[in-house]
Parts: structure tokens; C-alpha cells; sequence
């Protein structure tokens, strides 16, 4: 009796997840242009928003507000608008077309593109800390509780871009994508802090994803004390990682 090696057959899921997270992660890093904004902006808007003339934050330096909220903006940034208007533009010009030929099944890709943009976080957060030391930051961090936000952040953002990137047409998803980031930039407690506004929109407001993100990141790396583990914020992102992948799995068109 003949045996063939290897056996054919599609290999398991998790062989799969590690293989196309590995070359989704090399595709980002070919778009030399993508990874350069991405790494870009928010170092200049770090510089910018330190700036005193631009508006009263009432905290007692500027500099140890504006580091988490930089890093909270990186991980919106990558996870929900740069990995959105990627896949768009991917579905558009049937690349996840010849993907969806094959054995592999939409909550790999989903995946698999997740952890790819985590591993390019990881780079973003590393030079935005960097930068921030340089400009005098002071913090009590605790690695672990950071580590715990940047996952679900992840996880929450990634899902709803990839949830918008594949359910409606390119063109929409990159004006959509760039409207929402602009919503959730100033109305999430990154450029603004929530304690700014009314106290019955603030208790709306809390429950955004950037909101829990950036809340949880400033008491994760507070400029005084000890670092705690904000656990409303750890909740709040983690139901909406666990609303956002399964619906980005189940409802995701590969063309």
C-alpha cells in the first residue's frame, strides 16, 4: 500500500494563524509609504499636542498626559484605520479573492491580520516611550496592565476595522475609517480629556473604546504613585473585542 507524505489535507488553524500572521506582517512592512505614516504621525502629534499654546489640559505637566494618549491613538490608528483602509483596498482589487479559494477560513484572516498589526504596535509604542522620555515623561508604569490594554485594544479596534473593511465598499471604508478616527480622537479622552466635558456626556462617552483605552493606558502609566489595573476599562474593551471579531468573522466578504 502507497503512503503519501505529507498527508494532504488543510493544515490546523493554528498553523494557518501563524503563517498568515507572519507574511501579513511582511506585507506591511513592503509599504514602506503605510508603515512610515504609521510610524510618523504620532511622534508629530506628540510634539503637538505638548505644546502649551494649544489648550489647557489642567494637569501638572503636559508631557506625562500626552505619552498615553499617543500610545492609545498608535494602537486606534494601526488596529482600526490603517488595517481598514488596507483590507478595503485589498477586497477591492481581489486580493482576498484568491485567499477565499483556498482552505482558509475568515476567522484565520481576521486573525492573522490582528496580530500582525500588534507586532507593528509593538514597534509604534517602543519609539513613542522613547521620544516621551526625551521630553522629560515621567511614569510609575506597570508593564503587565499595559500589555493587557495594547491586547485588547487591539483585538477591539482590529475587529471593527475589519468588520467595516469587509462588509462595505473601499471608497466608503476609507472616508468612513478617517471619520470615525476623527470622532473617536476627540471624543475618547485622547486629545481631550473626558473631564472636560458634562459629567452626563462623560458617563456616555466612557464606554467608547478609545475612551477605555486611553483612561486605562493614563492609569496604567501614571506620572505619580502606583500603577493600578483599571478594570472598567479592561471590561469595556474586552466586550467590544468579543462583539467585534466574531462579527468581523462571521460577516466578512472576501470580495
Amino acid at each position: 500500500m502507497t503512503t503519501f507524505a505529507p498527508a494532504p489535507g488543510a493544515a490546523s488553524k493554528r498553523h494557518m494563524l501563524a503563517s498568515q500572521a507572519r507574511l501579513e506582517f511582511q506585507l506591511q512592512l513592503r509599504n514602506a509609504e503605510q508603515v512610515g505614516l504609521t510610524l510618523v504621525i504620532p511622534l508629530l502629534l506628540l510634539f503637538f499636542f505638548n505644546l502649551p499654546v494649544l489648550y489647557s489640559l489642567g494637569v501638572p505637566r503636559r508631557i506625562d498626559f500626552v505619552v498615553p494618549s499617543i500610545i492609545a491613538l498608535s494602537i486606534m490608528s494601526a488596529a482600526f484605520t490603517g488595517l481598514a483602509i488596507a483590507t478595503g483596498f485589498e477586497r477591492k482589487y481581489a486580493v482576498l479573492k484568491r485567499l477565499g479559494a483556498t482552505a482558509l477560513p475568515r476567522s484565520v484572516l481576521v486573525g492573522a491580520k490582528t496580530l500582525s498589526v500588534l507586532a507593528l504596535e509593538v514597534v509604534q509604542i517602543v519609539l513613542v516611550a522613547a521620544v516621551g522620555l526625551a521630553l522629560q515623561w515621567h511614569h510609575h508604569g506597570n508593564l503587565l496592565y499595559v500589555l493587557v490594554l495594547l491586547v485588547l485594544g487591539t483585538a477591539a479596534f482590529g475587529g471593527l476595522g475589519l468588520l467595516l473593511a469587509g462588509t462595505v465598499r473601499a471608497e466608503v471604508t476609507l472616508a468612513a475609517a478617517n471619520l470615525v478616527w476623527l470622532i473617536l480622537l476627540f471624543a475618547g479622552g485622547i486629545a481631550v480629556p473626558l473631564s472636560k466635558y458634562p459629567h452626563g456626556v462623560q458617563d456616555v462617552l466612557q464606554y467608547l473604546p478609545s475612551a477605555a483605552l486611553s483612561h486605562g493606558l493614563h492609569h496604567a502609566l501614571p506620572a505619580s504613585g502606583s500603577a493600578g489595573m483599571p478594570a472598567h476599562d479592561v471590561i469595556t474593551l474586552a466586550v467590544w473585542a468579543a462583539v467585534a471579531l466574531p462579527a468581523a468573522a462571521r460577516w466578512f466578504r472576501w470580495e
